[in-house]
């Protein structure tokens, strides 16, 4: 599974605000008074009435949000972070913006959660139509991860490793390279494996394939730890994630249900912790405690056939 944001904005004289679309549903209920009512969340005067669920076409919601605002000659060139836990930004440019920018683009930021950050500030009188872009990754750049111990994921006593640790289906690039897909029915109980801070949602998606497009319409829970460190659980079910952005959960506690969403070839939970190293998403080993007793996972160079997870004799 691949989690990209990218979003991108033209530079003029005039004031320009980057956004990108964000998942969302949209209800549909009749009122006490007959009166047929629309929103993103069921009001408390639906009562008993039948409550349907209009489609409509979602996409990942933004990991940043360019702006850029006129100011005494220069443009300001702002990254907004709509997550609830830091993120690195670089701001890239082509044509003229490169050479009148302050600092010089490309010019790289930490936004923290849910705040902004000034990036660059760029004349006002950049000749012809120059192009910004924002890339932006979740996590702090300077996050040091701790040896910890995760808990099992999943609310069931079996275990079944679909793909593990360098699998060759979508395990083989670094950002899923120490990812473990755990191969469970739709609608199983997914657990908190370790305390952190709800950074992350997505549940609007209800589509999976293999095909490239289905890279970033997964349904997911990111979850950042306090050592800067952010477990990933995803292929969830839609609409059936428990927990909101910015909450606290701790070990153990519900968050979702597991689901077949996004690029998946079946159902099943994929579980990766990750930092961010050098404004790219890199996965790294982690120790688990399953429901039987503690996994080995192997480490991708160990096994060209392809990793595996075993299970300890000790309860």
């Amino acid at each position: 599974m691949r989690l990209r944001a990218h979003p991108a904005a033209l530079l003029s004289a005039a004031l320009l605000t980057a956004t990108s679309a964000q998942a969302a549903r949209v209800y549909r209920w009749i009122g006490a008074d007959g009166v047929v009512h629309y929103g993103d969340r069921v009001g408390e005067h639906a009562g008993d009435t039948e409550v349907t669920v209009v489609p409509v076409e979602v996409a990942p919601g933004p990991v940043a949000r360019l702006r850029l605002e006129q100011r005494e000659g220069l443009i300001l060139a702002w990254a907004d972070n709509p997550l609830d836990g830091p993120i690195e930004v670089v701001l890239h440019a082509t044509g003229g913006a490169q050479s009148q920018s302050e600092p010089a683009l490309p010019a790289r930021a930490t936004v923290p959660a849910r705040g902004s950050a000034l990036v660059a500030r760029i004349s006002g009188s950049v000749p012809g139509r120059a192009e910004l872009r924002l890339e932006a990754v979740p996590g702090h750049p300077s996050a040091r991860p701790r040896d910890v111990e995760y808990a099992w994921p999943l609310q069931t006593r079996q275990l079944h490793v679909e793909q593990g640790w360098g699998g060759a289906f979508s395990h083989a690039d670094i950002e899923n390279r120490h990812a473990v897909d755990f191969a469970v029915d739709v609608g199983t109980p997914v657990l908190a494996a370790r305390d952190g801070m709800v950074m992350q949602v997505e549940s609007g998606f209800r589509d999976a394939g293999t095909e490239d497009r289905y890279d970033t319409r997964a349904n997911f829970v990111r979850i950042l730890h306090d050592d800067g460190s952010m477990a990933v659980y995803a292929h969830l079910d839609a609409d059936r994630v428990f927990v909101r952005a910015g909450e606290r959960v701790r070990r153990g506690q519900r968050i979702a249900l597991s689901g077949n969403t996004g690029f998946s070839s079946g159902p099943h939970l994929h579980f990766v912790v990750q930092v961010n190293r050098g404004m790219r998403l890199q996965s790294i080993p982690f120790r688990m405690f399953g429901p039987r007793g503690i996994l080995r996972f192997r480490d991708a160079d160990a096994d060209v056939a392809g990793p595996e997870a075993r299970e300890s004799d000790r309860f």
